[in-house]
């Protein structure tokens, strides 16, 4: 009798190459701005300009997402950062959605190395607003009730996005490891899996997983950050069906 062969199962990609060219994904910078570290990822040059492989590029969003989604089903603490205008509005609506922690304005220094300090001025938001609400803040003069909420809003504007969060991020999903060296510093730090759009100017050294493609069109950043959203839904959504068959 003759042994029937097993097929393998093709997995779909989340995203086509075709699909991220259109959205401007495979522009990296001028060649003589780029980082030799990412020629690996490099289909080659046109008029001066590198130009992203976005099969690999595919691939590597694909390794990402399977990572976050795994990430999510553990339960670690995700943190999205994107501070950039083309990432912003993307980033705070992900991570809203997802009720994950996120970082859309300037990263304060410690957010993850000295996160108890961090957290200090977290608490101290919430207790001030907390006040306010209740009408706790009235009894001060007008001037003292003005750099009260001059304090919150401050503070709001910079570490809002991590009010819920309990413990220090142990993930974070970066939009521009360039621009956001200082965050990625941090996360090699503290050993951190750090989960990042990398453009052809920027160092992938240290990023876990590395997402080569255009970090500056916005309709591709936004097509990749919700990519890692619909991640981090597929995990959770797969971390609760596990704990009902418990």
């Amino acid at each position: 009798m003759a042994t029937k062969k097993t097929v393998p199962v093709v997995k779909k990609a989340r995203v086509t190459a075709e699909e991220l060219f259109e959205a401007g994904a495979y522009f990296g910078h001028t060649a003589k701005r780029w980082n030799p570290k990412m020629g690996k990822y490099i289909w080659g040059k046109k008029a001066g300009v590198h130009i992203f492989d976005l099969e690999k590029t595919v691939a590597k969003i694909d390794e990402a997402c399977d990572a976050l989604e795994k990430l999510a089903a553990e339960g670690k603490n995700i943190v999205l950062v994107g501070t950039k205008r083309q990432a912003k509005e993307v980033v705070v609506e992900v991570a809203k959605a997802n009720k994950v922690g996120y970082v859309a304005e300037r990263w304060l220094g410690g957010i993850i190395t000295n996160w108890k300090q961090v957290k200090t001025r977290i608490d101290k938001m919430l207790d001030l607003k907390k006040k306010r609400e209740a009408g706790e803040l009235k009894k001060y003069t007008k001037k003292e009730q003005i750099l009260f909420d001059r304090d919150i809003a401050k503070l709001e504007k910079f570490l809002g996005g991590l009010a819920d969060l309990k413990t220090a991020p142990e993930v974070l999903v970066i939009v521009d490891t360039h621009k956001e060296r200082s965050a990625v510093r941090e996360a090699k730090n503290k050993n951190l899996t750090v989960i990042g759009l990398v453009d052809t100017n920027s160092n992938p050294d240290g990023i876990s997983y590395v997402v080569p493609m255009n970090d500056d069109a916005t309709k591709a950043v936004e097509i990749v950050v919700k990519l890692f959203g619909q991640a981090i839904a597929a995990g959770r959504a797969r971390s609760s069906a596990a704990m009902a068959d418990k």
